[in-house]
């Protein structure tokens, strides 16, 4: 099935305690799409700058990334710096230069516009609405957004949610989102908004999923070696929604399974800076991945 895609296309400089990056391929879209790729057919909707090369396209054309919605303008394309400290929960933005991101107004090429699967990256919730109205017959929505867009667009975001299926945020912006301090209660309202579904992300604590009827937990991987954690939430929501676009079914046997998906690419992202360590994966190192979360997860019952 078609899975699409619209957000951000960037360079990253990103500095950790165990290295630093400079000016490395980023953003919300490419994580995703490069993610998803390995289980489906992928559409990108983004906006680079003329500073954007044949190099830099050239990770979309290897996964067979479809790009005809990626816009090249005048300008130079969206950059962030950012660090973390030894709590790579959280990073610490040092400088953002929206550039041409800064007047993204999304376009869909006329075939993107029949996608079944659609994910709504964390850019303005005016636009994501905008997109909402290009779509034909979606099968299935998801979102994600950010304190940003909480703090200053909250009733354009809240419409958008209203309008999705199923919304994939970190902890505490859902906190912020649901003016909750506890994670049941703040899922449970945005819930009550219009979505069927909402995914916690909580980095290194893995991911809840909440449901009217149900929850489901899922661990993050433990590793030993975590360099980068910049993408691991864009990473999860592209394993989880390439995979949902790939068994085409909706049902909460398949969702609870692409949550563990989406997790096994997130901890593959995280093991080295920029793409360099998901742009290299084979799918028998997914599979196993997903084996060892079975694994991790199992017991016996009494």
């Amino acid at each position: 099935m078609s899975l699409l895609v619209v957000g951000s296309v960037a360079f990253d400089s990103v500095k950790t305690p165990f290295g630093t990056a400079e000016n490395v391929l980023g953003g919300s879209a490419t994580y995703f799409s490069v993610s998803a790729s390995y289980f489906t057919d992928v559409s990108l909707v983004a906006v680079v700058g003329e500073d954007f090369n044949k190099e830099d396209i050239e990770i979309f054309k290897i996964r067979n990334i479809d790009t005809e919605g990626l816009e090249k303008r005048k300008g130079k394309t969206f950059k962030w710096k950012g660090e973390y400290g030894y709590d790579l929960n959280e990073a610490h933005t040092l400088d953002t230069q929206l550039n041409v991101f800064a007047d993204f107004n999304p376009k869909l090429p006329e075939k993107y516009k029949d996608c079944e699967y659609v994910f709504l990256a964390n850019i303005d919730p005016d636009l994501q609405r905008e997109i909402l109205n290009q779509i034909r017959k979606p099968k299935l929505i998801a979102c994600d957004t950010m304190n940003f867009w909480i703090e200053r667009k909250f009733d354009s975001l809240k419409k958008m949610i209203e309008q999705v299926d199923i919304v994939i945020i970190n902890e505490a912006e859902l906190r912020e989102l649901a003016g909750e301090a506890n994670l049941v209660k703040a899922a449970q309202k945005v819930l009550s908004w219009g979505p069927k579904r909402l995914i916690a992300k909580r980095g290194e604590y893995g991911a809840l999923m909440f449901s009217d009827s149900t929850v489901f937990s899922a661990p993050a991987y433990p590793l030993e070696s975590v360099f980068d954690p910049t993408g691991a939430g864009d990473s999860f929501a592209g394993g989880f929604m390439g995979y949902i676009s790939n068994v085409n079914n909706i049902n909460e046997s398949s969702v609870r399974q692409a949550i563990i998906f989406g997790s096994a690419m997130a901890s593959f992202n995280v093991e080295d800076f920029s793409l360099n360590r998901l742009k290299n994966l084979s799918y028998r190192e997914i599979e196993e991945r997903f084996k060892e979360f079975k694994r991790l997860t199992h017991f016996d019952d009494l």
